[in-house]
């Protein structure tokens, strides 16, 4: 049952989100290029390709040979080609981040990198302070391994740190490198991840009001239209723990991605709850909230959670949208369709927002804002 909505509520102190960034690899495919590159004529793949609702992607293909065909490549091969990409595509995403928000590199005082598709020690948080030149006293995380929810958890801890740290800035990038996870065995179950799946960065910059905010960067934090983040609900399915997972395949000597074909409808039957667990804390319904963000995971996906919380086709328009240009970008893909949803200016003042992401655990993961 909904709750009735209450009376506005003082957000003063609340993390603001006060930038968007994103950036990509530097060559997209049609669904048909692709099938044409790796030589896939099995037509039950085909078809997993041409009726995905993707249209382009962004990806870093395999060297080829004289031939024209895909030569294979080593785990090794894959894991230097993630580091390269989510380095390069990570500074593109800051810098467009911080240029949006008016805020400097020098003015970074906590990073968060978040990424699944490869792992690195030292961590991308690490390099990346070395490769773009962030002050080396910069506070930071790596968030490895939690998929594509993951751009919620790292929010949900950056917020807390926003917020005790008021005036201070505080950076989120999340930097997929999905060209640098993947196997080609002829299966269905790799031919369902290879036909979603595409490279992408995003990253925001949070700030939060306080005594100290005459500190914070100049311009920053008295700039409006900049969604406060109010809280958060997590919700996860034990019984579904392996149906999303990234693990090593002995044969092919690779880690490999697996999708279980009833990921869409366990979603969907566990979004309910969550997202009214998140309202019902804030005195709200679902039919207060104004704009919907929700992850990219595919079409079967984005329908469950569209039919199981009654919501329209507008209301997903950016989670349609994006998945139709990009593919599933994991992590950032929330935040592509945060960025067209500003990008689109129709958020007015005092509007409420759910962000939603759902991952391997299977997981998922909320947060409610108010512009």
């Amino acid at each position: 049952m909904e709750a009735p909505a209450s009376e506005e509520k003082d957000t003063s102190g609340a993390a603001r989100i006060v930038g968007v960034g994103t950036a990509t690899t530097e060559h997209s495919y049609t669904q048909r290029e692709l099938l044409d590159i790796f030589k896939i004529t099995d037509p039950r793949v085909r078809s997993v390709f041409l009726n995905s609702a993707i249209e382009r992607r962004f990806l870093t293909i395999p060297p080829l040979d004289a031939d024209g065909t895909c030569l294979p490549e080593t785990q090794g091969e894959l894991l230097a080609k993630h580091q390269r990409l989510a380095l390069e595509m990570g500074a593109k995403a800051v810098r467009a981040c911080l240029d949006n928000s008016g805020i400097e590199l020098s003015d970074i005082d906590y990073l968060c990198c978040v990424t699944t598709t490869g792992f690195l020690t030292p961590g991308l948080s690490a390099r990346l302070i070395r490769h773009m030149g962030i002050l080396p006293d910069t506070s930071r995380v790596d968030i490895v391994g939690m998929g594509c929810n993951a751009g919620l958890n790292a929010l949900n801890a950056t917020t807390a740190w926003a917020v005790a740290n008021p005036g201070k800035v505080a950076v989120i990038l999340c930097a997929e490198a999905c060209s640098a996870a993947y196997v080609i065995d002829s299966t269905m179950r790799t031919a369902v991840v290879n036909s979603l799946f595409g490279d992408g960065a995003a990253a925001i910059a949070l700030i939060s009001d306080g005594p100290d905010t005459a500190y914070a960067p100049s311009g920053v934090a008295s700039s409006p239209g900049s969604p406060r983040v109010l809280r958060f609900a997590s919700h996860l399915i034990p019984d579904a723990i392996d149906a999303m997972r990234y693990d090593w395949d002995d044969q092919q000597g690779k880690f490999s991605f697996y999708l279980d074909p009833e990921v869409p409808y366990v979603v969907g039957a566990n979004a309910e709850q969550v997202i009214d667990r998140l309202l019902t804390g804030a005195g709200l319904r679902r039919s207060d909230i104004r704009q919907w963000l929700v992850h990219s995971g595919g079409k079967k996906v984005i329908d469950a959670i569209r039919v199981n919380l009654g919501l329209t086709r507008h209301d997903v328009r950016h989670t349609t949208g994006v998945l139709r240009d990009f593919g599933n970008l994991s992590s950032g893909s929330f935040l592509f369709s945060y960025q067209r949803l500003l990008k689109e200016g129709v958020v007015e003042a005092g509007d409420y927002g759910v962000l939603m992401t759902m991952g391997p655990g299977s997981t998922i993961e909320t947060a409610l804002v108010q512009w």
